[in-house]
């Protein structure tokens, strides 16, 4: 084998490298352009089923029969939530079981949206059972109640666990939000 042939071999090698060596930066940037494509379409996936989530809320709770209820509290020194039932025009629509969880997110000022419906418009009542430990450790169960007038367009009523300070008590109130 001559020089020639020597350094044809060798150049023909380093062909070869080169080749295999762009090739597999090729398949690199071909896995990256994958994964962005991937995570492009997840996000698209996100933003479609939000919209679908949206969409649906509206076509079965239309704003002029919606009636929305929600749960929040306020300090809550002297009662600990356990659950909530709700009863609407006397048919039980909602019953509701809070974690410890829950609890604290409503103590931390969150709000929690128990039930949401259609009514016709025309009187109707709403009577919530609050259940729990009340002062001195003692199962409590309470009920507040609510007649409203329903009207076209969307109702919200808050269910509303406050203490009562100078009766050492928790407080119900039942109440529209405008």
């Amino acid at each position: 084998m001559g020089v020639w042939d020597l350094k044809r071999f060798l150049f023909l090698g380093i062909v070869v490298l080169l080749a295999v060596y762009s090739l597999a930066v090729g398949a690199e940037n071909d896995f990256q352009t994958l994964d962005q494509e991937t995570q492009e379409l997840k996000s698209a996936v996100l933003e479609l089923n939000r919209d679908l989530s949206m969409l649906e809320e509206e076509l079965l709770y239309p704003a002029n029969t919606q009636v929305a209820v929600f749960v929040s509290m306020d300090v809550g020194e002297y009662f600990a939530l356990d659950s909530v039932e709700i009863t609407l025009d006397g048919k039980n629509v909602s019953n509701y079981l809070y974690t410890e969880r829950e609890v604290n997110a409503l103590h931390r000022g969150g709000v929690h949206k128990i039930f949401i419906g259609n009514l016709k418009v025309g009187e109707h009542e709403l009577v919530a059972i609050f259940t729990g430990i009340g002062p001195h450790d003692r199962d409590y169960r309470r009920g507040a109640s609510l007649t409203f007038s329903k009207n076209i367009g969307a109702k919200y009523v808050e269910l509303m666990i406050s203490d009562r300070e100078q009766n050492l008590q928790p407080e119900f109130i039942v109440r529209e939000w405008e």
